[in-house]
């Protein structure tokens, strides 16, 4: 035997036996997973950080926001509920958080699916948002005000709708499998985004085809994690706002969102997760130039962190 065909042979053995050792890798995850069931009852913390930036027509960058909530989630066994507290809601332009907002600061509520009996999403109280001052008694800008307000719909839309089993039609439970795809239940839904005086009735905003991709198996805060992928497909809104009665403003365009969640395997409780949001707005005035046409773009980090980081943070 030369020494060509001795090292042909090796070399075959080599690639035979990576072949093994990756088929044996990878078997354990060819199997079906538990994405569903209740999270675990500890107290968790999330810092939840969104970027917005505005572009007009010409693509140049003219308005950035920079929010930050800080939320502590703890679980009521004896209701199967979540009590959420806003710790803090810090607010401010570009890298910089100068205001925070008092009257958020240790506000807490319970949110439910759907709607309330007054029509608000999720049941999130709408006269906590209006008219927002920060700690220097400045009030927040109409829009200001309801990305504030957006900044919860974002966290719970995200931890509670997408990362969680819903029984109402296809979600988390349905992807059993690494490569599992589903139209979410939220597809094509419409949701009225009226907010007390800041936005009227008959504002809206309507999902594409909403899916939910089960990625694969990440590790994230130390912790085995399912990476799930959402998408909101070609989505569209309205937004109806009178700065004062006799003065009407109307904004229309199309979003398009998407991100990741990380998802504690065992705890259930979302570890991390972020979004990507592309807007493309037409905004319609009573007085010249009538019309303005603008482009968004919103960033959003959620992390969960434990309560000495949290406190380190706020405190420090």
């Amino acid at each position: 035997m030369n020494k060509k065909t001795f090292r042909m042979i090796i070399l075959s053995g080599l690639f035979l036996l990576a072949g093994m050792s990756c088929a044996k890798c990878n078997k354990p995850l060819d199997k079906s997973f538990e994405l569903g069931g209740p999270r675990l009852q500890e107290i968790q913390y999330y810092i939840v950080e969104t970027k917005i930036s505005v572009c007009n027509a010409k693509g140049e960058r003219i308005h950035r926001d920079l929010t930050r909530l800080y939320l502590k989630c703890v679980p009521l066994k004896e209701k199967n509920q979540i009590q959420y507290t806003c710790i803090q809601f810090e607010i401010g332009k570009k890298d910089s958080l100068p205001k925070y907002i008092p009257r958020l600061k240790n506000w807490t509520y319970i949110i439910s699916m759907g709607y309330d009996e007054k029509g608000q999403v999720l049941g999130i109280d709408h006269t906590v948002f209006e008219q927002l001052k920060d700690q220097h008694d400045q009030s927040l800008s109409q829009d200001q005000n309801y990305f504030v307000y957006n900044t919860f719909l974002d966290f719970h839309s995200i931890c509670d709708v997408f990362a969680e089993a819903i029984s109402a039609g296809n979600s988390v439970q349905d992807l059993k499998k690494i490569g599992d795809k589903v139209v979410h239940f939220a597809a094509f839904s419409e949701v009225p985004v009226n907010l007390g005086t800041n936005v009227s009735e008959g504002s809206y905003f309507k999902n594409g085809e909403v899916t939910l991709l089960f990625k694969g198996i990440s590790t994230t805060n130390h912790r085995t994690c399912a990476m799930l992928g959402y998408d909101s497909g070609e989505s569209s809104f309205q937004m109806i706002m009178k700065p004062v009665p006799e003065v009407e403003i109307r904004v229309v365009g199309s979003s398009h969102y998407m991100g990741d969640i990380y998802k504690d395997m065992d705890s259930k409780w979302v570890q991390k997760a972020d979004l990507f949001e592309f807007v493309i707005t037409e905004t319609t005035l009573p007085v010249p130039p009538n019309k303005i046409n603008s482009i968004v773009e919103r960033q959003i980090e959620i992390r969960n962190v434990n309560e000495e980081e949290m406190n380190s943070v706020i405190y420090n």
